[in-house]
């Protein structure tokens, strides 16, 4: 926190931004939108690993943003009101996925179903070539549950504190220390594996 206030000197914080521009200043909300339009992109592609997605639910979050401006007091902070509404479009557009998918399936017809149903997620190609990397890591968060895919990615990609990630996803501190601790063996666990497979 105090890094982070020394870093801003002569910044305006993210809530003095969010309170201009509910005065009407659009300054502000450009500012706003050159701040956290990477963070954001970066945090939903890797809950939804898919680039088309992210930036259609970054972009709703900033009019989202833009349009309820004036729900947003100073009580918390605009990091996390921002990132709770990200993480809900995300979550949205996750379940949004999965009912395509089935509907896709059911409404498969008998002689549809020679069709080979691609695989976004595993490319045999990319796997061959691919280094122990952002690439494989970035893989294995994606076949993570959504439950402990958010957590890690806000602990250790967004590097957000465990109360910011209470607060956004909305459950006690207690509960996403477990989630980020399972989640972690999770990955270690399917890394290992694979790096014990290429040798």
């Amino acid at each position: 926190m105090e890094e982070n206030s020394k870093r801003n000197e002569g910044k305006p914080t993210d809530e003095d931004l969010i309170e201009r521009f509910q005065q009407g200043e659009l300054a502000a909300y450009e500012e706003i939108v050159r701040r956290y339009k990477d963070q954001l992109l970066n945090f939903v592609f890797r809950f939804l690993n898919n680039h088309e997605e992210a930036e259609d639910v970054v972009q709703e979050t900033f009019l989202r943003v833009y349009r309820n401006r004036f729900a947003y007091t100073r009580i918390a902070k605009f990091s996390t009101w921002i990132y709770t509404i990200a993480g809900n479009l995300a979550r949205t557009e996750l379940r949004r996925r999965k009912r395509r998918r089935f509907f896709s399936l059911t409404d498969m017809g008998l002689e549809d179903r020679d069709y080979e149903i691609s695989d976004e997620v595993f490319n045999p190609e990319t796997q061959a070539n691919s280094t122990l990397g952002e690439e494989l890591i970035q893989r294995e968060i994606s076949k993570l549950s959504p439950k402990f895919r958010e957590v890690i990615i806000l602990r250790d990609v967004q590097e957000l504190s465990y109360e910011e990630i209470s607060k956004i996803i909305r459950v006690p501190i207690g509960t996403v220390k477990s989630r980020v601790n399972r989640a972690r063996l999770r990955l270690q666990k399917r890394l290992k594996k694979i790096l014990d497979q290429r040798k």
